[in-house]
């Protein structure tokens, strides 16, 4: 059965638990998470948290220049982290061959800056947009999640 839903939050950066708790809980539906938002406004900062609550050890960087950082957990669960923000061209993506991440069932994906691989998404892809609120110690946090469907158990 597919499934939609959409979810908006107003966070300030203490509530940002509200934000990883609800991202977690699609992990059973999707395996690519793909954040927008302008600079500064907290894409890496929500997926630093969730790999932290996803019993990740040591340091959680932004993969700024390096564009991928891959993770494991405790459980040898494994985590990759994208920042596309450098990248130009889809065929730069698909020639490092960063593509395999995106269909590796095995990986829980994050991707900040997306846009470009867009043509590469399919179903099960959970998006989470990001903006400034006018007060400045807080975000909007929206969260869409489409075409999912339950992963076998």
């Amino acid at each position: 059965m597919k499934m939609k839903e959409k979810k908006k939050f107003i966070i300030s950066l203490d509530e940002i638990g509200k934000v990883v708790d609800f991202l977690k809980n699609k992990f059973n539906l999707c395996q690519t998470f793909v954040f927008y938002g302008p600079l500064g406004a907290g894409k890496t900062t929500i997926i630093r948290k969730l790999l932290k609550a996803c019993d990740v050890t040591g340091p959680v960087t932004s993969p700024t220049f390096t564009y991928l950082n891959l993770y494991k957990n405790k459980t040898s669960q494994g985590f990759c982290h994208f920042d596309l923000y450098r990248i130009e061209k889809l065929k730069d993506f698909l020639a490092a061959g960063f593509d395999e991440y995106l269909n590796d069932p095995e990986v829980i994906t994050f991707v900040e800056w997306p846009e470009i691989i867009e043509p590469l998404l399919k179903d099960g892809v959970c998006t989470v947009k990001i903006d400034y609120h006018p007060e400045p110690d807080k975000r909007i946090v929206v969260i869409e999640t489409k075409n999912m469907q339950k992963k076998d158990a």
